[in-house]
Formats: C-alpha cells, structure tokens, sequence
C-alpha cells in the first residue's frame, strides 16, 4: 500500500509546458514565462493541478534548453527570476503544483564548469567532465558521429552522449553530486513543488564495462539526491529508458527514496518501426502493454505514469489510427484507456484539442537538431522528397510547433512570426475552432479530468479487466470503498459489446447518441458506467 505522500501524487494531473512553443507575452516570437501566466487561468479549466515547465535556465539554445550554462537563473529569452517567482506564486494560488525540468546528465560547452575544466588537467573543475587521451567506447552520439570530442586546449578527449556543445557530467565525482544538491535546494526554497529529471538514469556509467546507463551506483546517486530528509516531500518523475520490472522497481519504490515516479516508454514505440518509419498497428496492442504494465505497478505498489505525448515524440493519435475521418474519435478513445487507469496523468500542450503531425515541404522549416542532422547524413541515400516525408513523421518538431489558440494570422501565439513555422494543419486544428464542434476533444478531456476527479475508483481503485485478449476492444472495471465504475474502449472496428451488469448508468460517452449501455459500439467509442 501507499503512503499519505504517494497517495496524494495519485490525485496530481499534470501539463507539460514547452515554453518557447506554448506563449508569447512579449511579442518577440517565443513563447516565456509571461505567457504561461497568461494561460493558467485555461489550464485550471482544464482540470490540471499540476505543471511541468520544460528548461527554461540560462543557455545557449543548442537544443532548446537542455544544454544549460545556468542551473540557477532564467534565460532571457523566457524572462527572469522574478517572473518564474511570480509564475510559482500565481500557480500555487491556483493549487497547481510547479514542476522543472532538471538536466543532470550534462551541461552545456557554455557552463563555467566545462569552461573551467577544459583549461587543464589540474585545476578544480578538472574531473568534473569524462576526459581521456583516447575515446574509452566506440558510442555514438544520440545525432551522430562519435560521442567523443576532441578538445584542442585541453588535449584530451571528453564524452558527450548528445551534441558536442552538451558534454557529459562526470557524477563519480563527489562534487558534481554536491553541486546538484545544491541546485535542488535552490529551487525547493524557491518554491518549485518537484523535478522531472531528463535521462537521469544516464548519470551512472561503467566505461570499462561499456555500460552507458543504470550503472553500478545509479540508485545511489539519486537516493542522494532526492532521499535526503530536507526533500523528500518533492515530486520527481524520471526519463529512464529501461524497460524491465526489477528496475521500475528499484527506481522507484517509495521506500527506497528515489524517484516518485518514471516514464515508462515501451508503448511510444506505438505506431512506428523506428524513429521515423511508421508501423500499422491496432490498439489491442497498446491495450496489452498497458495491461502488463498496469500489473506490474500493482504488483509493486508503484506510482504509474500515465502519458502519450511529450516534447520528443510527434503526436502520439498522428500514428495511432485514423484521424482524417476519426480524430475526434480516437483521440478521446486513447484518452480514455490512459486516463481511466490507476496512475499519474500527463498531458502535454495541444494534445488536448488533438493536434496532429505537420507536412512541411522543406528542411528550413525545421529546428530539430536531430532532425537537421539526418537530413543531412541521409539526403543523397534516399533523396529529398523521401527523408521530408521520413521527418514529417517522426521529427521532434512536430510537436514543437506554436500551440493553435486560434485561426489568426499566428494562432494567437504571438503577435510576430513565430521561432518555428506554425503546424501546418493549424486552420483546420485550433482551440477556438475545436471548443465550437460539437465534437470537441478538449471539453472531453475536461470532462474525463472531472471524472477522475470526483471519483476515487478511478484515483485509488483496483482494476479488473473483463474482456479477453483475443477481443478487439477493452473493458475494465476500477473498484474502491464498494463503489464500481467500468469502462468500455472499442478499437478499429465495429463491435458488439455487453456490459456484464444490468444497473450501469452512463458516465460519460464520446458517441453523443449513447443513453445507455447497449451493446452495439462504432469505431474507436469510448463509454464510461457506474455500476
């Protein structure tokens, strides 16, 4: 069983932010910290209680934000400490919990750190970096080429998983683990309610034994991260690409006083045969990896993260079905098998009104690092028209692009043109134009938000699945306290689906027409009963 802490993260609903994309208060094309002040008043409608605000310290922008020259101070670009001071204050005025976004498997070229320890192999910052006079690995780097670079002034090579200007931390060395307790102080005094931490389960590495992540002292080093007494109460969620139980486990048991909470990622691989090929696939599939899943964290009596779409993955219904004559549809359905399960819900910007993937005809269109980088290496192998259309569907930027608040010139974005072109689609696909339909994804995910709100079977209740695997559509039940609440998902097709109880009363439905639970469900229906 949970304790009172763990029992309270149940309750959360979190956003994610991408902040360079989500509001322009200034008029300079990106999005800041002013503009998601402007909008929390929205995400309070919405039904959130909690937001992740992806990196907005000091940096040069190499990758967004993730490459950061300051832990403990705002990028211009989004503001200053006293407008993040203001946005935690109006936040928690609104019972929203503020969550940031802690890179601590590298710095950027730029941080006094690297500046400092590139100088020589003696001075204070030295060993705060890998360095050695010959690459240790043959690892490659997440956009390519070696993930080892030469530095001239030091003459020695150092380690950098991503990009060049991102070298890896070297966090064997006490004092880099002494900084980053430093930084989580900072801003828990600051007010901030929690971290999600980016690929923190890279922080132990064993060159010698070629092991890139989970290394021999990993849950070491986050217990001394977050296990210390003065923040436990923090909420931290880990990007941790593993995908077996013993980890998920060991990561995150409460009383082991790690992480809250991870990312499990074995369904964003929904949909596509690599990163930019997509894969038919029916939903039966990603019933089943939730099934498992679910179990699991019943088994272990673990916080689940509940989320389909994040600032890495083009949009998750783009690859997940029909959406040009059933968006409405599946992305309500989806929506329904995650956020009916026991678990954390995260929704991250424009997913709720269902955005799409864009079509863009041409590389200057795009920002994505990665994306660049492979057009680039694979242009002459497969041609120009081939690798756009490889990018339009599976680039980073595809989620990327300014939130749509509207049809104007600039979606309501900003008054100038934006840092990135617009989605492509963003006439046919806005807030404004989807809260008009009387098929509106947005007023649904509020309603399922409400739901789960004012429900505890669907907070804290067990799950027991009534359909078989061999059925093309998915029906539980989540009972708590001797309430019962079940919930029917069809798939791809037509269905004839009986509820196994006589008395159930009808929650919530995306088929307008549905009064009552008989049996006869269409393509991707969703419905909601009270037993």
């Amino acid at each position: 069983m949970f304790g009172k802490k763990y029992n309270d993260f149940l309750k959360m609903v979190v956003y994610q932010i991408y902040p360079r994309s989500f509001k322009d208060a200034n008029g300079d094309g990106i999005g800041d910290l002013r503009g998601i002040i402007e909008k929390l008043d929205y995400l309070k409608e919405l039904g959130i209680n909690a937001i992740w605000i992806c990196p907005c310290f000091k940096s040069p922008q190499a990758d967004n934000g993730y490459d950061i020259s300051d832990y403990c101070d705002i990028d211009p670009e989004f503001g200053n400490m006293e407008d993040i001071k203001e946005l935690i204050n109006e936040a928690h005025n609104r019972d929203i919990k503020v969550l940031m976004d802690l890179v601590a498997n590298h710095t950027s070229s730029e941080h006094k750190w690297f500046k400092e320890s590139k100088k020589s192999k003696n001075n204070p910052y030295s060993d705060y970096y890998y360095w050695y006079d010959e690459p240790q690995t043959d690892w490659q780097a997440m956009w390519g080429g070696s993930a080892w670079e030469y530095s001239n002034e030091r003459n020695q090579y150092y380690l950098h998983h991503y990009d060049i200007t991102m070298p890896d931390l070297n966090w064997d060395n006490p004092k880099v683990r002494e900084e980053f307790n430093k930084i989580v102080d900072f801003w828990s005094n600051f007010g901030v309610d929690g971290f999600r931490c980016d690929v923190i389960h890279e922080i132990s590495k064993d060159l010698k034994n070629n092991i890139m992540s989970m290394g021999p002292h990993i849950h070491e080093y986050i217990n001394g991260l977050f296990g210390r007494p003065e923040v436990e109460h923090l909420f931290t969620v880990g990007e941790c690409w593993v995908w077996n139980e013993e980890s998920f486990c060991k990561l995150t048991k409460e009383e082991r006083k790690e992480l809250s909470t991870m990312f499990q990622f074995q369904h964003i691989s929904f949909g596509r045969d690599g990163k930019y090929t997509p894969k038919p696939q029916s939903l039966t599939e990603l019933r089943d990896i939730l099934s498992h899943w679910q179990s699991v964290s019943y088994k272990n009596d673990l916080l689940y993260t509940l989320f389909t779409d994040n600032h890495d993955q083009p949009y998750f219904i783009s690859r997940a079905g029909d959406t040009k004559n059933k968006r409405y549809e599946l992305a309500t359905c989806i929506a329904t098998m995650f956020y009916t399960l026991r678990g954390i819900p995260f929704i991250y910007q424009g997913q709720e009104f269902g955005s799409l993937a864009s079509e863009f005809d041409s590389i200057d269109d795009f920002r994505d690092i990665g994306a660049i980088n492979y057009y680039n290496d694979y242009l002459e192998e497969f041609g120009k028209e081939k690798v756009l259309q490889q990018l339009n569907f599976g680039s980073r930027d595809n989620a990327r692009h300014p939130v749509a608040w509207d049809g104007s010139e600039f979606n309501g974005f900003s008054d100038v043109e934006p840092w990135i072109p617009l989605s492509s689609n963003n006439k046919e696909i806005n807030l404004k134009k989807d809260c008009e339909s009387e098929k509106s994804i947005f007023k649904f995910y509020k309603s399922i938000l409400k739901l789960r709100k004012e429900n505890d079977e669907i907070v804290y209740g067990e799950l027991k699945i009534l359909s078989r695997p061999e059925d093309t559509y998915w029906v539980f039940e989540r009972s708590y306290n001797g309430g019962k609440i079940v919930v029917c998902c069809n798939f791809e097709e037509e269905n004839n689906i009986i509820i196994p109880y006589k008395n159930a009363k009808l929650l919530l439905s995306n088929n307008i027409d549905r009064k009552d639970a008989s049996n006869n469900y269409s393509a991707y229906e969703v419905a909601i009963y009270r037993i």
